[in-house]
């Protein structure tokens, strides 16, 4: 089930975020995700954020500002059953486009997105860990690239 994020979903979100995290950027040092964690913890209940729960566990979770996807996190033990395309669909049907941040060296979140019909918009260094990043975009088939 995809439903909206409670504040009692707080602290596991965080952990499946920070765990996450620490295995999909293994490029990146780990105190970097522990010394952001209670700066995440603060803004997330300022997004828009959408869980998926199986039996009374989040599996993944997706946090949206506007048409931006601020994070796309599913827990390591749950990846490749779907929860992630879930979550995208539950997006794309309403939004008309959107946009997300991610790692060039995340390859495996490239590919994802690449499979799910984003587009890579640009490339630009990520400044706090010096990382190349690649913005992307996807866009609802009919509606253009208002930027292009």
């Amino acid at each position: 089930m995809i439903r909206p994020m409670q504040a009692s979903d707080l602290d596991q979100i965080m952990a499946i975020w920070l765990a996450a995290n620490l295995q999909a950027h293994a490029f990146i040092a780990p105190s970097y995700w522990h010394d952001h964690v209670q700066e995440v913890r603060k803004a997330l209940p300022q997004a828009t954020v959408y869980v998926v729960e199986e039996n009374g566990q989040i599996q993944g979770f997706m946090g949206l500002i506007a048409q931006y996807i601020a994070g796309l996190f599913v827990h390591p033990h749950q990846q490749s059953r779907g929860i992630g395309r879930r979550l995208l669909q539950y997006a794309k049907g309403r939004n008309e486009t959107l946009t997300l941040q991610v790692y060039q060296k995340n390859a495996r979140a490239v590919q994802f997105y690449l499979r799910e019909q984003f587009r890579i918009e640009k490339r630009q260094m990520e400044e706090k860990n010096q990382e190349w990043e690649l913005v992307m975009s996807w866009h609802k088939k009919g509606q253009t690239n208002p930027q292009k």
